[in-house]
């Protein structure tokens, strides 16, 4: 937990109340809970003008676990059904780095059998972004998508979810993941200097599509590339709006969220996990996430 805004080193292990249970609400019993770059810039309070943040503050919004016990009205879980979640809730409080978190069902999936509880802690935030960016470019069958850092946490997700479509899918990456890539179905390029020539060597005619989930000159790359600007999207960069593409912030869905599970336990989809660190050394888990060089996602491991 934090007591007030700032680094890693404010992350400390401590004690806190066990949370209420809401009508509408279940108590989960929390297995993993998944690192995302969100997490640290709430705590540096990087996003103090956009969100209602209390202290102490347990960051997190990303949790596998099991159903311990449910509030009035609820009959979509029972106690011990195994699920996920991408519990964002309207203050930024009791979060996921937590050995019990309260979570309004339409936050909660029930969690994919393929997926152990660390790559299903890893699911739900990056699924959803890397799904709900895809179907705002209108990624389909036979496009040609860009995906910037797509061996990173969103990224290597939508890179199999466009493959899963039948998207062709070139994706940006530094050399060490070209492997990665390829072993996801995608075709790799380096990302730098020269990255637009690079992308025309392989699709002389464009691009389809563009997901940007770097940052940086990913936008402007993307609109030497892309055929049609509309089919930009960033999460990174709310100007891309400016010039007709897409800006995403990820939100809750239930639907979305079972689709991601049904998709894992089809085959179709899976997490790569770099990196499980216990619940006690978060703070390292966050500088970890601030290097940006994570191949797949980073969990905690709380129970």
């Amino acid at each position: 937990m934090m007591e007030r805004y700032g680094g890693p080193d404010e992350l400390t292990l401590g004690e806190h109340p066990d949370p209420k249970v809401a009508p509408g609400e279940v108590l989960v019993r929390v297995k993993a809970a998944g690192i995302n770059p969100v997490d640290w810039k709430i705590g540096a309070g990087y996003l103090d003008g956009l969100m209602e943040v209390r202290f102490p503050l347990i960051p997190g919004w990303d949790i596998s676990g099991v159903v311990e016990a449910v509030g009035l009205d609820v009959d979509e879980f029972a106690v011990g059904d195994e699920v996920i979640g991408y519990v964002r809730k309207d203050q930024v409080e009791l979060g996921a780095y937590a050995e019990l978190v309260a979570a309004n069902v339409r936050l909660l999936a029930r969690k994919p059998a393929a997926l152990d509880w660390a790559q299903a802690a890893g699911l739900p935030l990056a699924g959803l972004t890397a799904y709900q960016s895809l179907r705002r470019v209108g990624a389909r069958d036979g496009d040609v998508v860009l995906i910037h850092a797509a061996a990173g946490g969103v990224g290597s997700l939508g890179t199999q979810l466009a493959v899963a479509s039948g998207a062709r899918v070139i994706g940006t990456a530094s050399e060490r993941n070209h492997d990665f890539l390829r072993e996801l179905g995608a075709e790799p390029v380096p990302y730098g200097e020269g990255l637009v020539e690079r992308v025309r060597d392989i699709a002389p005619g464009g691009v389809d599509a563009a997901l940007d989930f770097v940052g940086g000159d990913a936008v402007e790359v993307s609109r030497q590339v892309v055929r049609d600007p509309a089919r930009i999207a960033s999460i990174t960069d709310p100007e891309v709006a400016e010039s007709g593409g897409q800006y995403v912030w990820v939100r809750p869905s239930v639907a979305d969220l079972t689709d991601l599970a049904r998709l894992a336990d089809e085959g179709k989809l899976t997490v790569h996990v770099d990196k499980v660190l216990p619940l006690a050394e978060a703070a390292e888990a966050w500088r970890l996430s601030q290097d940006g060089r994570t191949r797949g996602k980073l969990v905690l491991s709380v129970a």
